[in-house]
């Protein structure tokens, strides 16, 4: 039988030591420098904070207010087209409508054009994770076991590419723009591609290797709400097509509020158009194919200039305006308690 009294320490040894080393890390003994907040220090943190939160705020204010931005509702002007779409199985007829508008000034520089939705909520868990990584890199595009259930395969096995919900809700109206210039309607020029991040067109999405387009993606189906399959998404550009499409791109990258706008065009500053929109009459012509009634939505279509500081949003300017006032006030307010204290502390001193 094992003694148990071996492992206790004999008569006559030393115990080991349980206390940390003697070195100025363990026994906290490094310099240490410890700031003395004195009033004028504290007092100095709190303005220069204010002025510079409001400098940055006005900044901020005055480059969102300078941007040129025209939004039109095309929801309840394509009010036929709205009825038509209810019916899930109309979707294969066609249905167009024309927005008239009027520019009463010039719109200078880069124009871009965007779509917007309301009440469409794409931050819904299952939505975000409805997609399928490594197919859209292009490694595998027979996805059949992926987070993309239901929309993964057919009733028959046949694997759907793009997978997901997010691939199968795509925004797919089709808007053209035109300008009524004189007695002659000239369509106004506006390029398809450079409308998604870089590392989205570079990295991201990836089409799979293949010596044609449409035998790598050979079978497999298009999604059920699709038109077209994946490499027919741009017929007039065949380095814009499949999961490298920049439509697709934009769409795939999901908006964390229910209204949100994603870049569709951008204008191409040619013949006509060269210092951007003259004023005057347009029309957008619109297929009209994505339905929003159901889910009680709303559509835009936007024409907007972009500054250094983006597009036309003043909610950064004012967070900075508040945070600055808010600084500003607790300065003047500390301030105060302190001539206040100091004054009483002179007074009984006197006494």
């Amino acid at each position: 039988m094992e003694n148990k009294t071996s492992f206790l320490p004999r008569e006559g040894e030393a115990q080991p030591s349980r206390c940390p080393d003697n070195s100025a890390f363990k026994q906290q003994r490094l310099p240490a420098w410890k700031p003395q907040l004195t009033i004028a220090s504290v007092l100095s943190c709190f303005f220069l904070t204010g002025a510079f939160c409001l400098t940055v705020g006005v900044c901020l204010v005055l480059s969102s207010n300078s941007v040129r931005e025209i939004q039109i509702n095309y929801s309840d002007k394509c009010s036929n087209c709205t009825k038509l779409r209810e019916n899930s199985s109309n979707w294969n007829k066609e249905c167009h409508c024309s927005v008239n508008f009027t520019l009463k000034e010039d719109i200078l520089g880069d124009v871009f054009m965007y779509y917007g939705l309301e009440n469409f909520y794409q931050n819904h868990r299952r939505y975000v994770t409805s997609r399928s990584d490594a197919q859209l890199l292009g490694r595998n595009v027979n996805i059949q076991r992926s987070k993309c259930a239901p929309f993964s395969t057919y009733r028959n096995g046949t694997p759907m590419s793009p997978c997901g919900a997010i691939a199968n809700s795509i925004f797919n109206d089709t808007i053209d723009l035109f300008y009524k210039r004189n007695s002659s309607v000239i369509q106004v020029p506006l390029l398809k591609t450079g409308v998604s991040w870089w590392t989205d067109k570079n990295v991201k999405f990836r089409n799979p290797e293949s010596y044609n387009l449409s035998s790598a993606f050979a079978g497999t189906a298009r999604p059920p709400y699709w038109q077209k399959p994946v490499y027919l998404l741009d017929e007039e550009d065949e380095r814009n097509n499949g999961f490298v499409n920049d439509d697709f791109i934009v769409w795939m990258r999901v908006s964390a509020f229910a209204t949100f706008r994603n870049l569709y065009r951008r204008l191409r500053r040619v013949r006509h158009f060269t210092e951007g929109l003259p004023a005057g009459n347009y029309t957008f012509r619109i297929a009209y194919n994505f339905p929003v009634t159901r889910f009680k939505g709303r559509k835009h279509v936007i024409l907007s200039t972009v500054v250094w500081s983006g597009g036309k949003n003043p909610f950064l300017g004012i967070a900075y305006l508040v945070s600055g006032t808010a600084a500003t006030l607790a300065g003047f307010v500390i301030t105060g308690i302190h001539l206040k204290l100091r004054k009483k502390k002179t007074y009984f001193q006197k006494q």
